[in-house]
């Protein structure tokens, strides 16, 4: 059984839309641009305002529009790059788990190879990993060694790794745990206050 947790802490909330938040700090002061003597006008001053709304909304679309142009700062433009590369569009995910697919995606484009499988696995799992051949048993092995447990987007992984792999090869899990010697240094103290899983991994 895979740890499937979350990963991510913002999902895709539909259409995108500007907040106050989102476009705060793109307001200009249009009347810094007049004479003093347009200051006391009151008429003056409200078609200013208007003009100043009209503004934050536009400059603010536009970085966000930008925004889309990559993959890490991507949140609604995520659909377009899961059309382009064949990515079944899930809005459940957080927006870091579907970049990840993405990315693990594009370094699997073209031929399989040992060293592309190496890039996904480590586009997924934050770290090392090592990629072990066993031609004989038509099978390879993918070994965690950055990171101690169970990377969080385990599922995200298996599916891309099924989309990259050759059709006949069989492949495997291999995890990275704590040595009890490591745990020996941790006083009784300290070792009560973990979980199990938490002396899984500790480093």
């Amino acid at each position: 059984m895979y740890g499937t947790g979350q990963y991510g802490t913002f999902l895709y909330s539909g259409q995108p839309s500007a907040t106050s938040d989102d476009i705060q700090g793109y307001r200009p002061d249009l009347m810094s641009y007049l004479p003093r003597f347009y200051k006391d006008i009151l008429e003056i001053r409200a078609i200013q305002e208007v003009n100043e709304d009209e503004l934050e909304q536009i400059y603010s679309s536009i970085d966000d529009i930008l925004n889309q142009l990559y993959i890490e700062t991507a949140t609604w433009g995520l659909d377009i790059w899961e059309r382009e590369f064949g990515i079944h569009t899930d809005r459940s995910k957080t927006f870091v788990r579907r970049r990840e697919i993405i990315r693990a995606k594009m370094r699997g484009a073209g031929t399989t190879t040992k060293e592309m499988i190496k890039n996904v696995a480590q586009a997924f799992s934050g770290g090392e990993v090592e990629v072990h051949e066993y031609p004989r048993e038509y099978r390879f092995e993918i070994q965690f060694i950055g990171v101690r447990g169970i990377p969080p987007n385990m599922s995200g992984l298996i599916d891309a790794i099924d989309n990259i792999k050759p059709a006949h090869l069989a492949y495997s899990f291999k995890y990275t745990y704590t040595w009890w010697d490591k745990i020996s240094e941790l006083t009784w103290g300290d070792a009560r206050t973990m979980t199990w899983n938490d002396l899984r991994v500790y480093e």
